[in-house]
C-alpha cells in the first residue's frame, strides 16, 4: 500500500476552494483540487497562540531557537531568518558584496525574485539557459556565460530536485544555493544548502514548511552576521543602508513547528510521487519525473507533455483539477531575449500537478485521471 491515510482529521487546518457557482462563477465541478495548499496542523495553531498570549511577537526568541535548529537540519553553521525568501537572496548576495558593475549569472527557468534581488543589489542579471535533465540552470551554459565582472552564481534546486554542485563549484565562483524548494533534499549524503558560500530558503505559505511569509539565509557565521547586521536598521550608531527583513516570533513558532515535522511531509509528497508515477507510466504523450531517491523532495510533481499547455490547462479545470506551469515565464521572456532554447521548450512542455502533504489518496487518484483522460480527448 503506497499510503492510505485521507489526511482529513485535526491534523491538519486544510482550506478548500468552493464550488464556483458559490463563488458567483460560471457552473464548474462541484469541488476543485487546487494547485497548491498549505498544510497547517492544529498544533502549528497552538503553537502561535502561546506566542501571542505570551505579549512577545517581534523577532525574538522564537527566531533564535528557529535559526538553531534549522542550521541544525541543514548542516550549516549558522542562519539568519529574514521576512522572505526575496529578501534572503538579496540579503546573501550583499553578504558576498555584490554590488555595482557586477555580474550575477541566474537561470532564467525561474521565478522573477532572482532577477529582482541582483538589480536591487545594483548589479546585472546575466541568464543561463536550463538543463532539460534537472530543469536546473545548465551547468555548460553558466560556464560560457562567466565575465571578469561575475560575482556569484545562483543555483537554483528546481521543484524539489537537490542538483549536484560539483560542476557549479568547479567554476571559481562563489554560488548561492536556492534552496525555496528543496529544504530537506540530499545529494551524496549531504543537504542541499551546505556546500555553496551561501543558501536560501522560503517559507511561503504553500512551500515544504511555512512560517506564512519569511525566508532564511544559511552559511559561514561572518556572512550571516552580516545579513544579521543588514535586516535590521533600528537604533544604530551609523547610517548604513539597511532594512527591515526581520522574521517575527509568530512566525518563527509556526515554522519550528513545521520544521519538526518536515521529514512527514516528505515522506508524503514521495509517496503521492510514487503513485503519480504508477498512474501515468502507461499514459502515452507524458512523462513523469523518476524515482531521485533522497534528491527529491518533490515540492512540484513536473511532467513533460506532448500536448499544448493551453488546452491541457483548460481541460484539467474543467475536470475540477488545477495544474499550472511550473515557472510562470521563463525571465527571458520578460526582456525580450532569446537564445535559450531549452527554457523556451521547457516552457511549453512541463505541466506541474497538485503534490502536496495534506492531498488525499482520492485526489490523487482524480489528478492522475484527469490528466491521462485530457491527453486523449
Amino acid at each position: 500500500m503506497w499510503n492510505e491515510s485521507r489526511h482529513a482529521d485535526r491534523s491538519r487546518i486544510a482550506p478548500r476552494l468552493r464550488p464556483p457557482t458559490e463563488c458567483g462563477g460560471l457552473a464548474g465541478p462541484a469541488t476543485v483540487i487546487p494547485h497548491s495548499r498549505p498544510t497547517v496542523s492544529v498544533e502549528d495553531a497552538e503553537r502561535v497562540a502561546r506566542v501571542v498570549r505570551s505579549g512577545h511577537l517581534a523577532q525574538g526568541a522564537e527566531v533564535e531557537a528557529f535559526e538553531r535548529e534549522l542550521a541544525a537540519r541543514l548542516g550549516v553553521a549558522a542562519v539568519a531568518a529574514v521576512s522572505s525568501g526575496s529578501a534572503a537572496l538579496e540579503l546573501s548576495l550583499r553578504a558576498l558584496d555584490v554590488g555595482h558593475g557586477d555580474e550575477v549569472v541566474v537561470p532564467t527557468y525561474a521565478c522573477d525574485a532572482l532577477h529582482h534581488a541582483v538589480t536591487r543589489c545594483g548589479a546585472t542579471p546575466v541568464l543561463a539557459d536550463a538543463d532539460p535533465e534537472t530543469l536546473g540552470p545548465a551547468a555548460k551554459d553558466v560556464a560560457r556565460r562567466l565575465t571578469r565582472r561575475t560575482r556569484a552564481v545562483v543555483v537554483v534546486h528546481p521543484f524539489g530536485l537537490g542538483l549536484d554542485l560539483d560542476e557549479f563549484l568547479a567554476l571559481g565562483v562563489p554560488v548561492v544555493e536556492d534552496c525555496a524548494q528543496a529544504i530537506g533534499a540530499r545529494v551524496a549524503g549531504r543537504s542541499v544548502g551546505s556546500r555553496g558560500a551561501m543558501a536560501v530558503c522560503s517559507f511561503y505559505a504553500t512551500k515544504l514548511l511555512t512560517t506564512g511569509e519569511g525566508g532564511a539565509v544559511a552559511g559561514a557565521p561572518e556572512r550571516v552576521a552580516r545579513v544579521r547586521d543588514a535586516r535590521d536598521y533600528d537604533e544604530r550608531e551609523d547610517l548604513v543602508p539597511r532594512f527591515n527583513f526581520k522574521l517575527t516570533d509568530i512566525q518563527a513558532a509556526l515554522g519550528r513547528s513545521q520544521l519538526g515535522r518536515l521529514d512527514a511531509f516528505i515522506a508524503r509528497r514521495r509517496a503521492i510521487a510514487a503513485r503519480y508515477r504508477t498512474l501515468l507510466a502507461p499514459v502515452a504523450g507524458c512523462r513523469p519525473p523518476g524515482d531521485q531517491g533522497e534528491r527529491h523532495v518533490f515540492h512540484r510533481f513536473v511532467v513533460t507533455v506532448e500536448r499544448p499547455l493551453g488546452q491541457l490547462l483548460e481541460g484539467l479545470a474543467g475536470k475540477g483539477v488545477t495544474a499550472r506551469r511550473p515557472v510562470f515565464r521563463p525571465i527571458h521572456r520578460a526582456l525580450g531575449l532569446d537564445g535559450y532554447p531549452e527554457a523556451d521548450r521547457l516552457w511549453t512542455q512541463c505541466l506541474s500537478l497538485p503534490c502536496y502533504p495534506s492531498l488525499a489518496d482520492a485526489e490523487v487518484e482524480a489528478v492522475g485521471a484527469a490528466l491521462a483522460e485530457a491527453l486523449h480527448a
